[in-house]
């Protein structure tokens, strides 16, 4: 079974990074501080042994909060690549503890804090930590933030877009940006045309953000952006939209030339096989033809309706793939659907269908039904150019 990111966040961890701080301050208990840290760890999440770990150094650092962050910055490893997370795998967790220290702790302290999230941001993330200053100190810290979306730094530029997304994934929402977005907004028109993917992309996450609460303002936005756009411009705004597109929004599918009613019959659409156990995967398989006299730009996604835990069922649309249909064209599409069990969606047996969203406009696909049972050896699937590409977020 793979290590949880949790359970990994032990004591081996605790205990490599009270001898960083051991080593830069000598007059730290290392010891102590473990078994401090350990003591009531077992039963937390990961995000909770953050901050439990983050309080056990509170006890055994300097009470001075900017003499404790000078000792936590000073500890620190080296600085991440220019990729910022990808591959790491669990080594830039070990920095989980300084971040909710630096939100919990040390809000007041805004200098030496905010010293602090620009050190570690470089080595792990500082996007949590940073939210609390936004909401203490807001025009101080979106215009600490304006300065840093000139750094030479490609994570400090990140922090400034991820750091001030209304929905960042795992923390609060910025309840006065859900409300008024255009400060953060302000931030990403510095960083729209950034050199690094890693930034861009994170301003594409910023406005899909944005786009949940205040859909004509991000389309408002993204149309202004693509006067002139570059190809990596349009790229982002693409990436900006996909929740509006996924939803069938009129205004956002005719930004992107999706806009027209598709002309077009869905042929063959199945599933194999069309039933399946728990644990398992399958394929939905279709062929998409053009009914029109001339060329058709269309946007595919699929929509799944999985079944919940009360039995009723929920859709949930993967983004797909863009086609320039010809005339009386055929497209052979397919999709991979993984049952497994994931701590985000757990299967529930029942019947689900599949339906194909083209620009929007919902044609019905095909059935099939999930099983409890213990699931046989897997069969290779050969994954091919289906309706849905998996890209990192």
């Amino acid at each position: 079974m793979a290590t949880t990111l949790k359970s990994a966040f032990g004591r081996e961890t605790i205990s490599r990074l009270a001898g960083m701080i051991s080593a830069v301050h000598p007059a730290f208990d290392g010891a102590a501080f473990v078994a401090d840290a350990l003591r009531g760890l077992g039963a937390k999440e990961l995000l909770a042994r953050g901050d439990h770990v983050a309080a056990a150094l509170r006890r055994h650092l300097p009470q001075e909060l900017p003499a404790a962050l000078d000792v936590l910055v000073r500890s620190l490893g080296p600085e991440l690549g220019e990729g910022g997370l990808e591959g790491e795998g669990m080594a830039p967790f070990l920095y989980l503890p300084h971040a909710a220290f630096i939100r919990v702790h040390a809000v007041e302290h805004y200098e030496a804090a905010m010293a602090a999230n620009a050190a570690l941001t470089r080595r792990f993330t500082a996007e949590w930590s940073i939210r609390p200053f936004l909401e203490r100190w807001p025009e101080r810290t979106f215009a600490r933030l304006a300065e840093w979306a000139r750094d030479p730094s490609v994570h400090l530029r990140r922090l400034v877009s991820e750091g001030s997304r209304p929905r960042l994934p795992w923390a609060p929402r910025i309840r006065t940006l859900v409300l008024d977005p255009r400060p953060g907004l302000a931030l990403l028109e510095l960083l729209k045309d950034d050199p690094a993917e890693y930034v861009r992309r994170s301003v594409a996450n910023h406005l899909n953000d944005v786009s949940k609460d205040h859909p004509a303002l991000a389309i408002e936005t993204c149309a202004r952006w693509l006067e002139g756009a570059s190809p990596d411009r349009r790229r982002l705004v693409r990436h900006a939209l996909r929740s509006l597109v996924k939803a069938g929004h009129p205004a956002a599918l005719a930004l992107l030339g999706h806009g027209e009613p598709p002309l077009v019959a869905v042929r063959g659409a199945r599933v194999e096989p069309d039933r399946v156990r728990i644990g398992e995967a399958a394929v939905f398989r279709a062929t998409l033809v053009s009914r029109a006299a001339a060329p058709q730009s269309l946007a595919v996604d699929l929509e799944v309706h999985f079944v919940k835990a009360n039995g009723a069922a929920r859709p949930k649309v993967f983004k797909g793939r863009v086609l320039a249909l010809a005339p009386g064209e055929r497209v052979e599409l397919s999709k991979r659907i993984s049952l497994a069990v994931h701590s985000t969606r757990t299967p529930n047996p029942g019947g689900h269908a599949i339906d194909l969203l083209v620009n929007g406009v919902r044609f019905p696909g095909a059935r099939f039904e999930v099983v409890r049972g213990t699931p046989r050896t897997p069969v290779a699937v050969r994954r091919g150019r289906g309706p849905v590409s998996r890209r990192p977020r």
